[in-house]
């Protein structure tokens, strides 16, 4: 039950009695003293579940939770965060037991550490850590069969407040996933491999699922690619039904077991797997291996036990053996499929790996000692407040729900504001409110603040509640926020990411729907391409101003620099050669550093950008400052005597290769390999090289060999010889790495590069008749009047060109104000969520949740794809139309309308 708040007067009667209450309290404590002879002894932590399972045999190899320790006896970090605003980390722990000034038993993460650290920023999950003693950490995951939308092809990182609960009365957050990001360990140690048994249970959100690929914790693929049916095996959750389902509309708990969601043994739908649509926390448990034998079990993770939807044989067992013998590989995965599909969304809070096959009783305890922890909703939240303009006022409300398991008295309910805003109780000139009557444990009060932005800034709400539990004594609290900014209107309008007969035929609109004159002098217009960096596109010239209801166009020119020119230079490198001819003028640069030149020589254009090679299945590659070499997913394009671009931003470098190697590669084995042996059967070797280090396998077969000789491919060819016999025993199909001989350079590398980032041949560029005059940054346009089959071609001509392509795939769009801190408006696009593999990826999340009240699949604006000219735009409707929703702020028209009125 919600209640109002009482009156301010009643309030300050309230307060007496309090602290009338707090000094009958104060008294007793003072008095306890003297009849206490010693200091009274911390607690013991309760057993966990990892404890339950090595009792009965079957003991954790893996455990991984985001709310408290799975062992009464681990003390160590439970997660990892990540300050965006410096990349400072921390980890974040357990709390430790207490005896005063009240009794706790601890072993709940430690989430005020986090609030602490994440105050007033952006923090994201870097690391989910393995508390099994095994070393089987989860990271973001790598690029797979589908790539992430982070940079290299990563998937993206969780956002680490956006999943507030209570457990056992304590304040702690889930992993929350949305489309496109995903965790982890390719290189796990000591999981069940093939058919050995296993047991797998999780506990997560029953109200946060889709239909995307796929939401999954447990046994997976080791290079993150579908490498067969029966290599994996999973807790799955949400409402995919392409590969199998259960009864009612969904979502059901299944198991991915590789080209196939099982719900029982029938391949399709399986009447005993339930829809799940009322328990708020779910258990999944998953048992399988040692034999032709699997379980789905499923239940309530706050009250009850556990409902068996299916124990028997494998699927499809009795007519192929397509799941039986099962083929597992031993990595870890949470979030997304086996081949990184990841479309997926959910919400994590724990799940283990055993070794062994669990029994019932075993099972049955573990659900015990979760619906003991006592997971619950979030104590303090606010209603989600959209973008303001400066001087407006919205209502937001805060709402206490007494999660605490006891009565809490005088709750008094605060919200701050950033700095020149103001935030009052509505109706009011309070700052706070307080509640006369107590909140029983479960019930729930809320109160409405009128909030008031300033000028233009961004910053957080912060909501805090204060409150005394009368049994136990003094005063306790806890906090929320939520990012919140106040921005003139000037929205991007309309976006037109290709025609059918051009896919750089690409513009960018703006639209001022207030009321005044805006000032657009130094704003930016930030372009992140999936999988790419974030990149300036342009930056409006000083003095630029845009008048109410018009519109500011920005037109892709027909090439653009593909990197950093300084004042001097005679040669730049472009992206696009594409009609320019010796002898014609062309346009460098925009605003005040625009410059013209003649065009006397014209080489070739920059490729397509590769990476720092990712060795999915054993981790990251870092180069260290001072390199002259680096691995890379291709070599080709690169030629001695041109430049070399090594990654962006920041971070970018620039060299002249040297000589150019092997790329890395990335292979399997084709036959078994015995321990002793000095020759591996390879599916791939064109990269490798006589002398080249390759790594062999994952966890704890895990080894490197040097190569002796190169012969062919294939379970019946010549194979690698090695410089020395094999430690391990390896199966066939296990994975292979080496770096390859990579692109040579100089000058060194100034700092260090790690694996995904951005590694481009510049090519040999265009010369120019006379030096540059000022320094052009990377993505500046280069306008040429006759190129005609490149960049925008419409009619009107843009306001300003911009020089870097935008992905028309996915990918995320950012106007910021001249100070940089305040994001005026973004839009976030990509594929329509679907039940397929990879679809629905969200590029930039911390944009999205601005952009968005996120739920479910997430939200994106659906990119309009080509069409016959002049193809199909993104746009509002009407103009400048925004109620911060992806899902509903952007239309595709057929009539795309640059510089004008907009249509549907």
């Amino acid at each position: 039950m919600v209640r109002a708040p009482h009156r301010p007067a009643r309030t300050r009667t309230l307060a007496a009695r309090t602290a009338v209450a707090l000094a009958l309290v104060g008294a007793t404590l003072t008095m306890a003293p003297a009849a206490q002879a010693t200091k009274p002894a911390a607690p013991p932590r309760a057993e966990g579940p990892c404890d339950i399972y090595a009792a009965g045999g079957t003991p954790c190899v893996a455990a991984h939770s985001s709310t408290r320790a799975l062992y009464a006896s681990y003390d160590g970090p439970l997660y990892q965060v990540r300050r965006t605003s410096d990349n400072a980390v921390k980890d974040i722990g357990v709390v430790a037991p207490v005896a005063l000034p009240f009794a706790d038993a601890g072993g709940h993460a430690d989430a005020d550490a986090q609030d602490g650290f994440c105050a007033n920023t952006l923090c994201l999950i870097t690391v989910i850590y393995d508390q099994s003693g095994n070393g089987n950490h989860l990271y973001q995951a790598p690029p797979g069969t589908f790539r992430g939308p982070d940079v290299g092809g990563y998937n993206t990182l969780s956002i680490a407040d956006t999943a507030p609960i209570t457990i056992g009365g304590h304040k702690a957050y889930g992993v929350y996933i949305i489309p496109g990001m995903g965790y982890r360990n390719n290189d796990a140690s000591h999981l069940a491999k093939e058919d050995e048994p296993e047991g797998i249970y999780t506990v997560f959100d029953g109200t946060h699922y889709d239909s995307g690929c796929c939401y999954n914790y447990g046994n997976t693929s080791t290079n993150s690619r579908a490498v067969g049916t029966g290599t994996m095996e999973t807790v799955y959750f949400g409402t995919a039904t392409a590969w199998g389902r259960g009864t009612g509309p969904g979502p059901w708990i299944m198991s991915d077991m590789e080209a196939g969601l099982f719900s029982g043994y029938n391949a399709r739908q399986n009447d005993a797997t339930p829809t799940i649509d009322s328990w708020r926390f779910v258990t999944g448990v998953v048992n399988g291996g040692g034999g032709n034998q699997w379980d789905l079990r499923g239940g309530n993770a706050q009250q009850g036990p556990l409902t068996t939807y299916y124990s028997g044989i494998r699927p499809g067992s009795l007519t192929n053996s397509n799941y039986f013998p099962m083929h597992r590989r031993g990595a870890i995965q949470l979030g997304n499929g086996g081949d990184n599909g990841n479309g997926s969304a959910g919400t994590f809070y724990e799940g283990v790996m055993t070794t062994g096959y669990p029994t019932d009783a075993t099972i049955d305890a573990v659900q015990a000692n979760v619906v003991a922890a006592k997971y619950d909703v979030q104590r303090l939240s606010l209603s989600r407040a959209t973008t303001f303009t400066p001087g407006s006022a919205q209502e937001v409300t805060q709402t206490f729900t007494n999660t605490t398991g006891s009565t809490a008295v005088g709750v008094k309910l605060s919200l701050s504001a950033p700095a020149g805003w103001t935030a009052v109780v509505k109706g009011t000139d309070d700052t706070s409110v307080t509640f006369e009557d107590p909140v029983a444990p479960g019930a729930s009060v809320s109160a409405t603040f009128t909030v008031t932005s300033a000028t233009t800034s961004a910053g957080y709400l912060t909501g805090r509640a204060q409150w005394t539990n009368p049994t136990r004594g003094g005063r306790q609290s806890t906090v929320t926020s939520q990012a919140v900014r106040s921005a003139l209107p000037v929205r991007i309008n309309e976006v037109r990411f290709r025609t059918s007969s051009n896919a750089t035929d690409q513009f960018v609109e703006l639209y001022n729907a207030s009321a005044d004159e805006v000032d657009l002098s130094n704003w930016t217009l930030t372009n992140t391409p999936s999988g790419s960096a974030a990149v300036t596109l342009a930056t409006i010239p000083a003095g630029t101003k845009l008048a109410s209801g018009d519109y500011y166009l920005l037109g892709l020119s027909g090439s653009g620099l593909a990197a950093p020119t300084a004042a001097g230079a005679t040669t730049v490198n472009v992206r696009s050669t594409t009609g320019l001819a010796i002898g014609q003028q062309i346009e460098v640069g925009t605003g005040s550093t625009r410059e013209t030149r003649t065009v006397v020589d014209i080489g070739s254009a920059a490729t397509a950008a590769t990476t720092l090679f990712v060795p999915v299945t054993h981790g990251s590659i870092t180069i260290p400052a001072g390199s002259t070499n680096i691995p890379v997913t291709s070599a080709a394009g690169f030629t001695v005597g041109q430049q070399i671009g090594i990654d962006t931003g920041a971070g970018y470098e620039q060299a002249t290769v040297t000589s150019v190697g092997k790329a890395a590669t990335q292979t399997t084995l084709s036959a078994p390999a015995a321990a002793g042996a000095t020759n591996l059967k390879v599916a791939a070797n064109a990269n490798l090289t006589v002398g080249d280090t390759l790594t062999v396998d994952a966890g704890e077969y895990k080894e490197t060999v040097t190569v002796a000789a190169i012969g062919t491919t294939g379970a019946n060819g010549t194979g690698v010889d090695l410089t020395a016999p094999l430690r391990f025993a390896h199966r066939s199909a296990v994975d292979l790495a080496g770096r390859g001989t990579g692109v040579s350079f100089w000058p060194p590398t100034a700092r260090a590069h790690s694996s995904g980032v951005s590694v481009q041949a510049l090519g040999a560029g265009v010369t120019l008749d006379q030096p540059l005059a000022n320094d052009h940054s990377a993505s500046a346009p280069v306008v040429g009047p006759q190129i005609t089959t490149a960049g925008y071609q419409g009619s009107p001509a843009p306001d300003q060109w911009f020089g870097g392509t935008l992905s028309v795939s996915a990918g995320s769009l950012a106007l910021r104000d001249a100070t940089g801190s305040v994001v005026v408006d973004a839009i976030v696009y990509g594929s329509q969520q679907s039940s397929s593999s990879g679809n629905g990826t969200i590029t930039s999340p911390e944009l999205a949740v601005l952009e968005a009240d996120q739920a479910g699949g997430g939200c994106i604006a659906v990119v309009a794809g080509a069409a016959a000219n002049p193809g199909r735009s993104n746009a509002r409707w009407p103009d400048g139309s925004d109620t911060d929703s992806l899902c509903r702020d952007f239309v595709t028209t057929t009539v795309p309308t640059p510089g004008a009125a907009n249509t549907r």
